[in-house]
């Protein structure tokens, strides 16, 4: 996997000179939310970062690999029934990029077969390229690979999520009791959280209403340092959106019974 993982190097070294570029002009900053399960009206931020770096990563997988498919958040799907897909989300946390914030992120999954194998992490302003697959996950520009902490027990977790304000009315109570049982909770890491599991300083994340592209280049990541990822069932499906991550199975199977009640 030496080559795909210097080829992960490459996009993000071109994400990079893409976001500086694109900041550079200005954010150009639009609202592509619709409306929440209330009526009331969701933020959710696009930006010419996001479009950019989308652009940029397409052009290059095209290059190289004409033959697979791409789904991106911004442009859609291009030969989605390839057996191999990268599934691109050019910035993962636009939220945080528009307030000045740094854990915001270039997520790349390589999906084969449905399942995906290999994936990025870029933060790119604290200059950290997290890339993993079944051989393992590694930190690149150096010659650590990475390990989850081993903690396998909720009460003394490190726990996660994006925005518990996202969590629709059966999910909130649920993450509630999860966040009761940790050690302590940090908010507002996006795919950054996922990370930090593979780094061992973060223990547990948990969201719901996440898309494939939001979670494909994470899966790889997390497994390839001996986590565990999959619903808040405890099943690998993650089509719906529930996204559990753990750094031990122990810790996983814990938080999935707390999340059932």
């Amino acid at each position: 996997m030496t080559t795909l993982f210097d080829f992960f190097a490459r996009l993000s070294a071109t994400a990079r000179c893409t976001i500086d570029e694109a900041i550079g002009q200005g954010l150009d900053t639009q609202n592509k939310g619709g409306l929440d399960e209330k009526g009331g009206s969701l933020y959710d931020p696009v930006t010419a970062v996001d479009r950019g770096v989308e652009r940029a990563l397409r052009a290059m997988i095209e290059a190289e690999f004409p033959a697979d498919g791409i789904i991106g958040e911004e442009y859609g799907a291009v030969r989605e029934g390839a057996r191999r897909i990268w599934s691109l989300d050019p910035i993962d946390g636009t939220r945080q990029l528009v307030c000045g914030l740094p854990t915001w992120t270039v997520l790349v999954g390589l999906v084969e077969d449905g399942v995906p194998v290999a994936g990025m992490i870029d933060t790119p302003r604290l200059d950290e390229l997290v890339i993993g697959d079944a051989s393992g996950t590694v930190l690149h520009g150096t010659s650590q690979r990475l390990r989850t902490s081993g903690c396998t027990d909720l009460a003394e977790a490190r726990l996660s999520t994006t925005d518990p304000y996202l969590f629709h009315a059966d999910a909130a109570p649920r993450f509630e009791r999860l966040r009761q049982g940790a050690m302590l909770t940090r908010f507002g890491l996006d795919g950054h959280a996922y990370a930090r599991i593979a780094h061992g300083t973060i223990d547990l994340v948990a969201e719901t209403g996440l898309m494939p592209h939001d979670w494909q280049a994470l899966v790889p990541v997390v497994r390839g340092a001996g986590g565990v990822i999959g619903n808040w069932r405890g099943g690998e499906d993650m089509s719906g959106g529930d996204v559990l991550a753990a750094a031990t199975r122990e810790l996983f199977d814990e938080a999935v019974r707390v999340l059932a009640g």
